[in-house]
């Protein structure tokens, strides 16, 4: 028998990318229909047909009123509600009628965030390797990745990876996946997708559940899309951040915190504990675990891309652990101007914050910081917590949108 002319250890290694993996563009999409807060309460107890519980209209008006959301994009219409008046009630069977919804309208919507991202991008959609689809938006078979391959016209080689039903820390998930992709993959180009529908959530007021209430309050539609690869060629790619660490856990003391299931009316949301204080409790661990090996210890050094999962976790996270205003500033305007588009969300803040930076000058699209971190916060409790540096292109050229 031959002997094999080069060892396993050679083959691993021209298997793997030299340095870390790198965002090379990002794009994003909404609905065409726009909501606005300050009309929601009237609206959402109309179409719901329970304008009579007039109590509760005033209870919701007030969470509208603190939820600091200006606005929000979402599929559903009120003609769509009015065809299917089991999505409007609080408990009826009607989970074929969302299925119907989202199966068609998810991978749609990522399939508009992911062209910007390859137009950004700049290179033939046959370079993609690998496409990571995220959504806890319905289920199916084949998913939404299978139908935006073939919408977009990615090769049938391109390696897939379909991420159901996670929550709102998974835009930091998709990109701790990416990562890995990327770095053990010489040449690599993976396309993440992150695509919410509020349509699989959508039902009317219960006095009985304040929860449900509240995400009706603060959830929006959205997508987001980047391409992330290793070793970019600056001839033609435009990196803009690094991707230098990336972690999860599952926070102490916080089993059913947040919650949600799938039944035949749609997907259920449960909160059971006090969220904000369990997150602000445990974020100076997670900083302190992600950045001691870098030596950084200031927080309003770097720059910040937190999930909004509502306006109290914000405020409760920037005084733990001493924010100035302005490191939140574009988590705070994605929250005003989308609303909390679940696992999209951290992709639309790190997409203004470059735009930003842009255009206020900054020479890198952080903020004018070199170094920040990425925080997703959902379901388990779990945090995801993702390390960026940003670049600038060695010529010189600030690297933007």
């Amino acid at each position: 028998m031959a002997a094999a002319k080069v060892t396993v250890e050679e083959v691993r290694r021209a298997q793997r990318a030299e340095g870390p993996a790198t965002v090379l563009a990002i794009g994003t999409a909404t609905p065409a229909n726009c909501v606005y807060q300050a009309d929601y309460p009237d609206y959402y107890f109309r179409i719901t047909k329970s304008e009579h519980m007039v109590d509760l209209k005033e209870k919701f008006k007030r969470i509208c009123d603190k939820s600091q959301i200006r606005k929000r994009y979402m599929h559903l219409t009120e003609e769509i509600l009015q065809e299917n008046p089991n999505m409007c009630a609080y408990m009826a069977p009607s989970l074929d009628a969302r299925q119907d919804i989202v199966v068609v309208e998810v991978p749609k919507l990522g399939k508009a965030a992911a062209q910007k991202a390859i137009k950004e991008w700049g290179q033939p959609r046959s370079r993609i390797t690998h496409l990571v689809f995220c959504t806890t938006s319905g289920v199916d078979m084949p998913g939404a990745d299978y139908q935006l391959a073939k919408m977009l016209g990615l090769r049938p080689s391109v390696k897939r990876l379909m991420m159901y039903q996670q929550g709102c820390f998974a835009g930091g998930t998709v990109l701790r996946v990416a990562k890995d992709l990327a770095e053990n993959n010489r040449g690599a180009r993976v396309l993440v997708v992150c695509s919410e529908i509020t349509a699989v959530t959508f039902r009317g007021p219960s006095e009985s559940h304040i929860d449900s209430m509240i995400g009706q309050a603060l959830f929006g539609d959205g997508a987001a899309a980047m391409i992330v690869g290793s070793d970019p060629n600056e001839a033609i790619e435009r990196p803009l951040f690094q991707v230098v660490s990336a972690s999860q856990t599952i926070l102490p003391n916080s089993e059913g915190a947040i919650d949600g299931h799938l039944r035949e009316v749609g997907l259920t949301f449960h909160l059971l504990k006090d969220v904000p204080g369990l997150i602000s409790k445990n974020i100076e661990r997670a900083l302190a675990d992600a950045f001691t090996p870098l030596g950084i210890d200031d927080w309003n050094s770097i720059f910040w891309v937190a999930h909004p999962g509502g306006p109290l976790i914000l405020d409760q996270v920037e005084a733990k652990v001493g924010l100035d205003k302005a490191r939140m500033l574009a988590t705070r305007n994605v929250l005003s101007e989308y609303g909390n588009m679940s696992s999209a969300c951290v992709f639309f803040i790190l997409d203004d914050m470059r735009k930003r930076s842009s255009e206020n000058g900054h020479a890198t699209t952080g903020e004018g910081m070199d170094w920040g971190v990425l925080f997703g916060f959902g379901p388990g409790l779990t945090v995801e917590t993702v390390v960026l540096h940003s670049i600038t292109i060695t010529t010189g050229t600030t690297v933007a949108a």
